[in-house]
This record gives C-alpha cells, structure tokens and sequence, in this order.
C-alpha cells in the first residue's frame, strides 16, 4: 500500500496534448480591439510593446466596442456610482439598479416579458437546463459546450439530431414519441450561429416541429445578439419572439463586456432565480459590465455599427472565395476550411508572420479532417484592414499549396 499512487499523472496528459498538436498555449495582448500587440511567443511575459502591431480577424468582439469610449464611460460611471463590484449574489445584497436596467433593454430588445443576467453564458446556458429540468433534451450535434453540459447536468435523455437537419430532428421527435408519457417535458436546444461552423440553424422550421410535438424551445443566440435588427439576434430577424420560449446569449461578445443572460417570460425569470444554482450562487454581474454592455446594446440599435460589420464580412467571404477557400456558413463567421490540423497551424502562422492574428481551430474543438481558420472581421476594421487579410490569405495559401 506505501507504493500506490493515486494521483494524476500531468506531465503525460500534456506530453500526448503536445503529440497531437492539440496543446493550446496563452499569448497575450495589449488591448481588446480590431489590432493590437502580442506577445512574440505564446506564453509569453509582458509587456508587449516590443513586438509588432497585428490586425485580429478572430475577435468575437464583433462590433469593436470593447474600444468605444461611451462605452467605456458607462462603466467608469458605475464603477464610481455603484461600485467595482457586486460584492455578493444578487438574491442576497449584490442587486443593484444597474442590473435592472440592462435587463430591461434586454427583454425590450428580446421582445420577452423579462430577462435575468448571469456571470457567464457558460453559467447561463448551463443553470437554465438544470433549473428545467426536462425529460428529454434534443440537441444539435455541433451545439456549444456549455449546452452540452447543460444536458449532462440536468441528466436527463439527451437525443442528438445531425446539425441543422430538421428531418434528423422530426426523426428524434417521431422517435420519442412512439415511446412517450404524456406528461413528459421535452426541450429543443440550439445554437442560433454556430460558433466554429458560421452556420445559422433553421429555426423557423424547428418552432413548426415543435408546435407539432408539443415541445419547448431554446435558442443560444451567443453569437447572434446585437447583429441583427434592431441589435437582436436570429430570433428576432426571423420574428419567433412568440415562438421560441426560452432566448438566451451573452454579454462578452458583441455587446463588449462580461456575463450571460436569459430572455423569455415573467414565469421563466422567476423560476430562474429561485432554482438556477449558478444563478442563486454566484455573486452577481459586476455594475460596470452590466452598464458597459447597456450602453453596447444601445448603440447595436442605433448606430451603424452592424451595417459596418456585415460590409466586411461580405467583402472578405467574396474576397477568400474568389481565391478558392471554401468558406461554409452565412453568418459572420468566415471559417477557411483546410482540413489538415498541420496545415491550418502552418497557415495561422505564415498569416501571424505578416501581421494577421487568426489562430487554428482543430480537434478536439472541431471533428478530426475540418481543421479550419475561423475568420472574424469587427466593424472597426476599415477597407486597407481588410485588403490586408486578404492579401496575406493568397500570398500564403499560394506558398503552402492551398490555392
């Protein structure tokens, strides 16, 4: 019994992460904008300013307001008023005004009664599922991680339809149905834009199946709020307010700040604060990224920040495929698909060499043989930004035999 070990042995894990080209590694940069100064080699110290500028085309920072200076001020502002933080769970003393009021923006923005703002979207997604506690989940097969553990959490029977296949769904449903008590709870969860695949699920076409099937249905819109009219999201262009019960998104992405939030009815919002733990016990939202992402959200409705992105994006989707990449989807996420992992960190870093950040996804992020770039312009990036990706795409695609 002296010489038993029960330990973990890390230095092999990283040992086979590192065989496999898997091993993610940090690089630091200087600010969160649409170019910025990195660390020269990952894992790098600061400071970085001895190294050269780069553009970011891989920023989820969409509409570049994480560099906005209203939207900076709002949160000095409530840093100064309110306080740097919430100092505790919003259900015992950390509720504040600010909390309040982007929720109300929220749920005006979402078309819903109420919304409910969690500390991450990770926390969002994976407190709403266990909070339903559902008796059958049927979920995208290229949903988010925090869905999928939203899934494992609740334990409940989880089936996976193939992405985007609305007769895989039906097949899942009919399925289920042949089996199932009439009181079962059943839920619909998907992403609206898929994060590493730039697809947009046909949620028009999911709301008529369940209707059909009498089941619920959640959206993720963590890569869709503050793009489309009106700075919401999927559900909104395609008008299923009314259709789609539970809207949830995050705040850290388009609307330049922190945290997750969930949409839908008064119902909904009560139930979730009263039983969705990572809500109840976690301390609340910090004020200056509630108030940074309320003004974020203000000007995604009342700038022309989203009509600036969504012209970069079509000129860099025209631009990559007229020079041959494949680039699926239809939102605004381009991913370049190169299919070998060895390639795709060959390419991300002949690009990095001439000043364009756009970092490999690869296995196990994305299924073994799609190993892409997944390109994302910001609305701040101007035309020469934008002639200067596509520049480096063809010199270096031409020079490792991609074109």
């Amino acid at each position: 019994m002296e010489d038993c070990d029960r330990g973990f042995d890390l230095e092999d894990r990283l040992g086979t992460l590192e065989e496999r080209k898997q091993k993610r590694t940090l690089s630091p940069v200087d600010r969160v904008a649409e170019r910025g100064y990195f660390a020269d080699t990952a894992n790098g110290d600061l400071p970085v300013l001895d190294s050269e500028e780069a553009l970011v085309f891989s920023s989820n920072n969409y509409l570049g307001l994480t560099d906005d200076q209203r939207v900076q001020d709002a949160a000095r502002q409530a840093a100064a008023t309110v306080g740097t933080g919430s100092g505790a769970s919003r259900v015992v003393t950390g509720d504040t005004m600010v909390h309040h009021d982007l929720e109300r923006l929220l749920a005006e923005t979402k078309g819903t009664e109420r919304a409910l703002t969690f500390s991450s979207g990770y926390a969002a997604n994976v407190g709403t599922i266990a909070a339903l506690d559902p008796d059958v989940i049927f979920s995208d097969e290229f949903n988010h991680a925090s869905l999928i553990d939203g899934c494992r959490l609740a334990g409940c029977e989880t089936a996976v339809y193939d992405h985007c296949d609305p007769a895989s769904l039906r097949a899942e449903l009919e399925d289920r149905a042949d089996r199932a008590a009439d009181d079962e709870s059943w839920l619909i969860v998907t992403d609206s834009v898929f994060s590493a695949d730039g697809t947009v699920a046909p949620l028009s076409t999911i709301c008529e199946l369940a209707e059909e099937f009498g089941a619920w249905v959640m959206v993720d819109e963590a890569h869709a709020t503050g793009l489309y009219v009106d700075g919401g999201g999927v559900v909104q262009a395609e008008g299923l307010e009314d259709r789609v019960h539970i809207q949830m998104g995050t705040l850290s992405k388009a609307l330049a700040s922190q945290g997750g939030y969930v949409a839908g009815s008064n119902a909904l919002i009560e139930c979730l604060l009263n039983d969705a733990r990572s809500f109840a016990f976690s301390t609340g939202l910090a004020p200056p990224a509630a108030a940074a992402a309320s003004e974020a959200l203000h000007l995604a409705r009342y700038s022309d920040a989203r009509e600036q992105l969504w012209e970069n994006v079509a000129h860099l989707r025209d631009g990559l495929e007229t020079m041959g990449f494949s680039i699926p989807g239809e939102s605004q996420i381009l991913p370049v698909i190169v299919g070998d992992q060895r390639d795709a960190l060959t390419l991300a870093d002949g690009l990095r060499a001439r000043g364009i950040v756009v970092p490999a996804i690869r296995p196990p992020s994305v299924p073994e043989g799609t190993s892409r770039l997944r390109v994302a312009p910001i609305a701040t990036h101007n035309r020469e930004d934008v002639v200067s990706c596509l520049e480096a795409f063809r010199t270096v695609g031409t020079e490792l035999g991609l074109l």
